[in-house]
């Protein structure tokens, strides 16, 4: 699966524990009708792929969800999803009419001289 958006915030690396496991996440807000701001954490590592990428910057992001279950004291069992990234790669901006013909302005056209009113136009608008 993948994200794609821009980057809101880049973290610091985290390290936890006595075996030195790092996490270190981003937000990637998305650019749909109801953009989406996405965590998208990265460990060990992987942490170090966020190093050349800065707020702002376009990315695809390849990510797998994860998913764990615990027991908390009390006996209860409680889930809890992530969305871990494993990739990451700069998105180039649309190019702007690179291979798109130039439009010539509205007055090189001639206006139609040959309408005839009596014909019947059926278009709908």
């Amino acid at each position: 699966m993948e994200v794609q958006g821009r980057i809101k915030m880049i973290g610091d690396t985290q390290t936890f524990g006595s075996n030195g496991f790092r996490k270190r996440e981003v937000v990637v807000t998305t650019e749909e009708q109801y953009p989406q701001h996405i965590l998208v954490e990265f460990v060990q590592d992987k942490t170090d792929l966020l190093n050349n990428y800065q707020v702002g910057q376009q990315v695809k992001i390849n990510i797998n969800l994860r998913g764990r279950e615990w027991v908390n004291p009390q006996g209860e069992t409680k889930y809890f999803n992530s969305v871990q990234g494993w990739r990451i790669e700069a998105l180039q901006p649309a190019a702007t009419g690179d291979n798109v013909p130039p439009v010539p302005p509205a007055d090189a056209f001639e206006p139609a001289g040959d309408l005839n009113e009596d014909d019947h136009d059926d278009l709908p608008f």
